[in-house]
């Protein structure tokens, strides 16, 4: 079932979510507005390594390729009903936003209005708070520490820290693409009735809900300071889990029971752990500091692969500290990165671009051999599209005088 996906976005969190979509082989077109001084459009264009093309910085192209790209001024009553005439016209499926709540009646992208275009029209918005709370602005730093992700993240006795990606944004992205493929799935199953669908995705009520392993400890832990600190590369429950320095490099070693234990203790240069106390995980708990120090002292024999090698022949959870350059270079990642290729510029021709592996391995990327189009320019698919909605040339130019694309 191939859809067609219009969404007014920007920033990240809707933009990874309509590229998604793009993975199953759906057509997404992305508003951007066509007012405003200066550099234009969605400010992500500009963030990040510069490619040779000015609204194509790194930032923007991995989570909007494949796309086709409009302008919009819907500040005006002209650009609002363009926008309801390329939604029936084109057949629109689904609309997705995440603009602050209060501008949706302003620049007539709420459901209600939509709808009016298309009555099966699902209508999806990500924002902070959701409706209820229509002034607040979602930025993932600021929902971080709102949230206790700051709090839950980094060192007992230093300051509080991001996470290094933002993973809230990625987060409420998801949850809309999940929602959008339930409401189709609702609409399926409704047979005649094809009726449309209003959803609101909170970037709060998001973030909480991957508490499911701290906030539940505020019922049982005896103290404050046992269930809300911060425990750098440990395992809240589980020791010994941490990171620890090689001969070359680092490595993060998870022990998960009893017997894994065991098989530690067991191996050439660790025979010095084997202690009493140590033989369950409580007792580990209140020995950490020194079994850290403990392992800490063996591994002043290893380099990262031979101890990752050894370990491995043992069945215990280890890993190397990789960089994301080294992550690139994974077997497993490296042949299913999407690629893209780079428009031309002053330089030259553009060059092909391996940029990131897809969630989940889809039908259309394997047809496509992981080759998407490249984002798109700012508005690059005015004129196709408004043909395609049936305006003329001459209307199209007109448009474009006003400033209404």
């Amino acid at each position: 079932m191939k859809k067609t996906i219009l969404s007014l976005e920007q920033a990240l969190t809707l933009p990874y979510a309509t590229e998604r979509f793009v993975h199953l082989g759906w057509r997404v077109i992305r508003i951007e507005s066509a007012g405003g001084t200066g550099r234009k459009g969605d400010p992500n264009r500009y963030i990040g390594e510069d490619t040779g093309v000015d609204d194509l910085h790194a930032y923007y192209l991995a989570p909007n390729l494949g796309k086709e790209a409009i302008t919009l001024n819907l500040k005006t009553a002209e650009g609002q009903a363009l926008l309801r005439t390329i939604i029936k016209e084109l057949h629109v499926d689904v609309f997705l936003c995440n603009t602050l709540p209060k501008r949706y009646r302003q620049l007539g992208i709420d459901y209600e209005t939509l709808s009016q275009a298309n009555p099966s029209l699902i209508w999806c918005g990500i924002s902070a708070l959701g409706p209820e709370y229509p002034d607040r602005a979602g930025y993932d730093p600021a929902l971080q520490a709102m949230l206790g992700y700051m709090f839950l993240t980094g060192e007992p006795d230093r300051d509080p820290m991001l996470c290094g990606l933002p993973i809230i944004d990625l987060k409420a992205g998801d949850e809309a693409f999940t929602q959008v493929l339930l409401a189709f799935l609702e609409q399926a199953n409704a047979g005649a009735d094809t009726s449309g669908k209003e959803i609101h995705i909170s970037m709060a009520q998001c973030a909480a809900s991957w508490l499911i392993t701290a906030l539940p400890q505020r019922v049982f832990a005896q103290t404050e300071a046992v269930a809300f600190t911060r425990s750098g590369n440990e395992h809240r429950s589980f020791v010994p889990s941490n990171c620890y320095p090689t001969k070359d490099g680092f490595v993060y070693l998870a022990i998960g029971s009893d017997s894994q234990w065991e098989k530690l203790t067991q191996m050439t240069g660790f025979e010095h752990l084997r202690k009493p106390n140590r033989q369950t995980n409580n007792g580990r708990q209140e020995d950490k500091e020194r079994i850290y120090a403990d392992i800490r002292k063996g591994l002043q024999q290893y380099t990262t692969g031979q101890f990752i090698e050894i370990c491995l022949r043992e069945n215990l959870a280890v890993a190397p500290v990789n960089s994301t350059r080294q992550v690139s270079d994974l077997e497993f990642v490296k042949k299913i990165m999407i690629k893209t290729e780079l428009p031309s510029n002053s330089s030259g021709t553009g060059k092909e671009v391996a940029l990131f592996p897809a969630p989940m391995n889809t039908e259309f990327l394997a047809q496509n051999e992981h080759r998407l189009s490249c984002a798109p320019r700012l508005g690059q698919h005015n004129k196709s599209i408004l043909q395609e909605a049936g305006l003329t040339a001459t209307e199209i130019e007109l448009l474009a005088e006003r400033e209404i694309i």
